[in-house]
Formats: C-alpha cells, structure tokens, sequence
C-alpha cells in the first residue's frame, strides 16, 4: 500500500494564492499532481506563482477573483469550469484583517474582514457546489486560525468571521456530505507569513510566542501542504465538518491575555 498521495487528474482552486499561506498550499497541491487555479485580485501578483506551479508539471490557471463581489465568486466559477471542464477542490484561502479596539472598529472595517473572511467563503463554496454535487465528489476546504478556537482583544471582527467559518463548515458539510461532498476547516496557527509580519518582526513578542508553542517555534507557510493535500485527498474521505488545528501545539493550553498584539 502505496502512502504517497497523489491527486492527479484533479483541479484545485486555491483563493487568495499570490503568497504567503495560498501560494505554499497552491505549490502543494501542485506538487502531488493537481492541476491548480490561483486567484488575486490582481493578475500580475499571479505571475511568479503560475511559473513555480507550471515547473512542478502540473497545469494552471490564474484568475483575478474579488471574494467580495458575486460576480465575480461566479464568474471565476464558470471559467474554470470551461477551462479544465471540472472542479474536484476549493480552498477557500482569501482573508484580511483589522487590528484595532473594538470600540473604534467601523461599520466599514466589521463589513470589509466579515465580507471577506465569512461571506466570501460561504459563495465560492456555494459557486462550486452544484458541479461536486451533481457528479458526487468535491473537497471544499475553508482555511481558519486559531481563531477558530479561541480568541485575542483587538482583532474582533476577525474572531467573529473565523467562528462563523468553523459553524458554516459544520453545516455545510452535514447538507453536502450525504453528497461525497465534504467541507473541512484547516486551521494554523502562527505562522511566518506577510499578513503577521508586525508580529515577527517584534522580537519580544516572538520569544512569548516561542514559550507558549510546544513546538517551540511558529510554522512556516510550507508546513501546511502535506495537511491540505491530505484533506483534498480520496483518503479524506471520511472526514467532514472537522477543524484541523496545525499549530505545533500551541492551542491546547488556550490564550493569554499577558501575550499582547504589537500594531
């Protein structure tokens, strides 16, 4: 029995994929045998992640995508659909945050991390669902945090959007599931990516943080591609409506409220 997971003949879509976490698990994907669609908001941000997919041998397809517009969730949908003429795998990866006191959160800050982190995940899935549906298969996996099981002061928007990711999952994946279809959360941790570049920049914080992961480090972005090949794989069958923490440990002793958010 061969443990080598290989996805050839699938296509994937990896949302928000030009860098940091989505471009790592786009390149995963890609590397055991999937063929990739990559979307950004911006076509010229795909270019050097369509190059390292193309090298891998696999096909792959960039598409400017805004989550927070319908048409575009649908038409990003249909193209690829006419383009490799099936979608067996959506990452729901595209996220933005606000870091601010809850006080002086805006109307206009709660919609854009809401619509983006939560609404957004919900459409792409629901743009994809009637094609795994109809042909009986389909791997939708939503990309969560920490989050998604606790939470910290100065993020909450974020907080309410990853909550409400995990609990759209679970309902998702127990309408859809009956189907082949099944709808998982992964969520990580820390990890060294762009959007926290304000906090591993900050020594002091990065030390706390060093302390509190039993792994004593926080991850890097490549460490999340054998779980999300795993997840869009046949073997993962079986699982559906779960959250998968990869986060060296750290949420099994829960927050502190000592550890502050630099920014």
């Amino acid at each position: 029995m061969s443990h080598t997971i290989d996805l050839s003949g699938k296509v994937a879509i990896v949302t928000g994929s030009s860098r940091g976490l989505g471009r790592s698990m786009a390149k995963a994907l890609a590397h055991a045998g999937a063929d990739v669609v990559v979307t950004s908001r911006t076509q010229k941000s795909l270019n050097p992640v369509c190059d390292e997919i193309t090298a891998t041998g696999s096909k792959v397809l960039g598409l400017e995508l805004d989550v927070r517009q319908e048409s575009s969730i649908r038409g990003m949908a249909d193209r690829v659909l006419d383009h490799f003429g099936q979608i067996d795998i959506l990452v729901n990866n595209a996220g933005t945050n606000v870091r601010r006191p809850a006080v002086e959160l805006s109307w206009e800050d709660w919609d854009t991390v809401l619509d983006t982190n939560l609404k957004a995940v919900f459409f792409c899935a629901q743009a994809v669902a009637p094609h795994m549906l109809q042909r009986g298969q389909g791997r939708i996996i939503n990309i969560g945090s920490a989050t998604n099981v606790m939470a910290y002061p100065r993020i909450t928007a974020y907080c309410a959007s990853r909550g409400g990711v995990g609990q759209l999952t679970k309902s998702l994946a127990s309408e859809w599931g009956p189907s082949g279809v099944t709808v998982n959360v992964l969520a990580p941790g820390w990890f060294r990516t762009e959007q926290t570049r304000v906090l591993w920049e900050n020594d002091q914080w990065m030390e706390m943080m060093r302390t509190r992961i039993p792994g004593g480090r926080v991850g890097e972005p490549e460490e999340l591609g054998g779980a999300v090949v795993y997840l869009a794989s046949d073997e993962a069958a079986y699982v559906n409506g779960t959250i998968m923490m990869i986060d060296g440990g750290f949420t099994t002793g829960g927050a502190s409220d000592t550890i502050p958010l630099p920014g």
